[in-house]
């Protein structure tokens, strides 16, 4: 059930706030708002997509399986719909999806998902707008996987969240150092070992804290670029 001040809340967020008004409703009598305590598990991959899942609260993390190893592949923060594509293309999910915290999530009934696509343009310009958004940031995730080392990655994520943190001084992590290691591309004892070459470049982790220390010598090991980063880049870079 949602709650009349979930519904006012919905209407100021996108993408709901341009939708029509009889839609909206539509939508928020066949949906779901749920909280979820952390380590909950939302999405099994290989699943078929039966819910379209936006999350308005709270960390979540999108992995995949393979034999016994396992990796993060998205840490999401809000507001964002997960796993989008398999919705709209009707198909098995490809990530397995939990939480990393408490987190509360809408729940969209795909068949509801499916009509509202087709017939609310306000609905449909914003999920193409959220597909685009989840196509470059995951290309722009895995530009650095493949271009730059574990400590400049270590450093460009630092500084990434950062950036999404209004620039503060003491920044903390969204998960822990296990998932992140993952999320890196990196194993945990080299995610370890990176984070003294990081301290010496201007940002120091503390428990589950990043302090950040200097932030322009931090930024030269990323080599920030605006091709890769969500961030201010270099000025003298692309």
């Amino acid at each position: 059930m949602i709650r009349d001040d979930d519904i006012a809340a919905l209407r100021g967020l996108a993408p709901f706030s341009e939708m029509a008004e009889e839609n909206l409703q539509a939508l928020v009598q066949a949906s779901y708002l749920q909280r979820f305590p952390a380590s909950t598990q939302l999405i099994e991959e290989g699943d078929r997509a039966d819910m379209l899942h936006i999350l308005l609260d709270g960390v979540v993390e999108l992995y995949g399986s393979f034999k016994d190893r396992e990796s993060t592949l998205i840490i999401m923060h809000p507001v964002r719909a997960f796993i989008l594509a398999a919705i709209v293309q009707d198909l098995p999910y490809l990530m397995s999806a939990r939480t990393v915290s408490p987190a509360r999530v809408l729940m969209i009934p795909a068949p509801v998902a499916h009509r509202l696509l087709r017939e609310d343009s306000a609905f449909n310009d914003a999920m193409l707008r959220a597909l685009a958004e989840e196509f470059r940031r995951v290309l722009k995730a895995l530009k650095s996987h493949k271009l730059r080392d574990g400590t400049e990655r270590i450093a460009a994520y630092f500084l990434e969240l950062r950036h999404n943190n209004q620039n503060a001084d003491v920044v903390c992590l969204p998960a822990d150092r296990k998932t992140i290691a993952t999320y890196l591309g990196m194993t945990r004892e080299n995610l370890s070992r990176s984070l003294q070459t990081v301290r010496e470049h201007g940002a120091a982790v503390r428990g589950n804290e990043v302090h950040f220390r200097d932030v322009e010598k931090l930024r030269a090991l990323a080599r920030t670029s605006r091709l890769i980063d969500d961030v201010d880049p270099d000025p003298e870079r692309p």
